[in-house]
């Protein structure tokens, strides 16, 4: 009792969600392995890797083993969370690396188990209908008692917190850290200041809807122009009629709103369609009436 207590005092014990990421890391990369395998035979004929598919998900299985378990004796899932594999059957307090044994009975059971499940109808699918029939049976009912085993397994280890998985169980394969943790440190200050950026971030969503920004740029733009002392004569009005008042051009086909000046029709008309208290940048008159002009401004100012 002693020795195994001292055993588990020397091992640095691994977080449930640690563990459990792990795996989920592992899939990941299964399946992005196999994603960047099948992207070389695009050009190929469809169907081609289809009768092959078990073998060859095996064969890129094997070779991740290699260089995963075999040499490091982890995960790339535990490698990136600073996890590896202990041998747990060991009676010493200090790690132990798993045997020979233990990582080919984990190639057997991982590689040889996924490729026996995809496999196994076809393999017996040549014998007689009765005889195919009952072996169908069993392997459906050992399936459904490796997924029954598997479950209780997990149920034990959400209370104990080790052997993840029944293969780490039954080879007696443990995880523990590779380097003792440090204690986590959290600090707000990038939460904080993300949530106050996000929050100034909606506020102006919701306030820019209420802002007429037409009418603003056309406030400060009659703060910015000086305003000249005008008169109603006939001169007065052909010299304004040089230039639309909202976009500085040549007004296209001019109209007035009942001051001096003069706008393009789709300018003023626009204005006053999305602000109905639209008022002249030039001198703040309020749209009476948009009227085209009567005098004969383009043509005179042409012919000049």
């Amino acid at each position: 009792m002693a020795s195994s207590t001292g055993n588990e005092k020397s091992v640095n014990p691994v977080l449930r969600i640690s563990q459990l990421d792990a795996l989920e890391l592992n899939k990941a990369l299964e399946q992005l392995v196999w994603s960047q395998f099948t992207s070389c035979f695009h050009g190929f004929k469809p169907g081609l890797l289809a009768h092959l598919e078990p073998e060859l998900k095996a064969f890129l299985c094997l070779i991740l083993w290699r260089f995963t378990i075999y040499s490091k004796n982890a995960t790339v899932g535990q490698a990136i969370l600073n996890i590896q594999y202990k041998n747990n059957l060991s009676q010493t307090e200090k790690y132990q690396p798993l045997s020979k044994n233990q990582k080919l009975w984990y190639l057997i059971f991982m590689v040889g188990g996924r490729w026996l499940e995809e496999r196994c109808y076809d393999l017996f699918s040549n014998r007689q209908q009765q005889s195919f029939c009952k072996i169908k049976s069993y392997i459906n009912f050992g399936a459904g008692l490796l997924k029954l085993c598997g479950l209780v397994n997990f149920l034990v280890f959400l209370q104990k917190g080790t052997f993840a998985t029944l293969t780490e169980r039954i080879l007696g394969i443990r995880s523990v850290f590779c380097k003792p943790q440090g204690v986590r440190r959290i600090g707000f200050e990038y939460m904080n200041r993300e949530l106050l950026w996000h929050g100034f971030a909606e506020f102006l969503i919701y306030l820019l809807p209420f802002i007429n920004v037409q009418k603003l740029k056309l406030k400060i733009s009659s703060w910015c122009l000086p305003i000249a002392g005008l008169s109603n004569s006939e001169n007065t009005l052909a010299a304004h009629c040089r230039e639309c008042s909202l976009c500085g051009e040549w007004p296209t086909m001019p109209h007035t709103i009942g001051c001096p000046h003069v706008f393009c029709y789709y300018c003023i008309k626009s204005n006053y369609l999305s602000d109905m208290y639209f008022t002249c940048p030039k001198c703040d008159s309020e749209v009476h009436s948009v009227q085209p002009l009567k005098y004969k401004i383009e043509m005179s100012e042409m012919h000049v």
